[in-house]
C-alpha cells in the first residue's frame, strides 16, 4: 500500500461533471491494480438523517458534513492507495455561505470562523485539487436541486474560498476534460513510482 494514500479532491457546484470525471479516472486507473475508493454524497446522507441542506444549510448540518468527510477520508486511508473525494470539506462551507447569503441569515462569526478554520486547515491535505466550472448550458443531473441561484452562489463561494485559502487547483471544463483526466492519472502514476522507488 502507498503510505500515505494519494488523495484527489474534486470541488464545485452540483451538476458540473464531478461524478463523470471520477468515473473516467477510475476507469483509466483500473489496469494499474491500485486500490481506489471514492467517497462523497455527504449532503444527501445528511438530509437522510434529518439535517437541513441547500438553502436551509445550518452550522450543524455543515459541521456534520465536514466531519463525515473527514471520518471517511481517515477510514479510507487504512486500506486504499488512492482516495477520490467528491466534494472535499471546503464545498460544505461554500454551500453554507451561499445559503446564508440567499436567505439573509447568519450563524454568528465564531461559528463561521470555526467552520472556515476546519476547511482551511484540511484543504492542503489533498494531493491534487480539481475545481469544476459552472456551465449553465449543462443539464442538471437526475434528482439534483433545481435552484439556479443557489447553484451559482455555491460556485462563486467555492471559488472565493479556494482563492482565500491560496489552494493550488486545476480547473476542469468541458473542453479540457480529457487533458485533466490524463494529468490526474499521470500524477497518480508518478506518485506511485516515487513511493516504490
Amino acid at each position: 500500500m502507498i503510505t500515505p494514500p494519494i488523495k484527489i479532491g474534486i470541488t464545485g457546484t452540483h451538476s458540473t461533471g464531478k461524478t463523470s470525471f471520477f468515473d473516467a479516472v477510475q476507469e483509466a486507473l483500473s489496469p494499474s491494480h491500485l486500490r481506489v475508493v471514492r467517497i462523497g454524497d455527504f449532503a444527501r446522507r445528511a438530509r437522510s438523517i434529518g439535517f437541513p441542506i441547500l438553502r436551509d444549510h445550518t452550522f450543524e448540518s455543515t459541521l456534520w458534513i465536514m466531519a463525515e468527510c473527514l471520518r471517511l477520508e481517515a477510514e479510507a486511508s487504512l486500506s486504499n492507495d488512492v482516495i477520490l473525494v467528491d466534494r472535499p470539506v471546503l464545498d460544505a462551507l461554500g454551500y453554507l455561505r451561499a445559503a446564508l447569503q440567499l436567505t439573509n441569515r447568519t450563524i454568528g462569526q465564531r461559528r463561521l470562523d470555526e467552520l472556515t478554520a476546519i476547511a482551511k486547515a484540511h484543504t492542503p491535505d489533498y494531493d491534487l485539487l480539481i475545481k469544476t466550472s459552472l456551465d449553465a448550458n449543462i443539464l442538471l443531473g437526475e434528482g439534483r436541486d433545481r435552484d439556479p441561484q443557489l447553484r451559482e452562489a455555491a460556485a462563486s463561494w467555492i471559488e472565493a474560498l479556494i482563492s482565500d485559502f491560496h489552494a493550488p487547483v486545476l480547473t476542469l471544463t468541458s473542453s479540457n476534460r480529457n487533458e485533466i483526466i490524463q494529468y490526474t492519472t499521470t500524477f497518480i502514476s508518478s506518485r506511485v513510482s516515487d513511493s516504490e522507488g
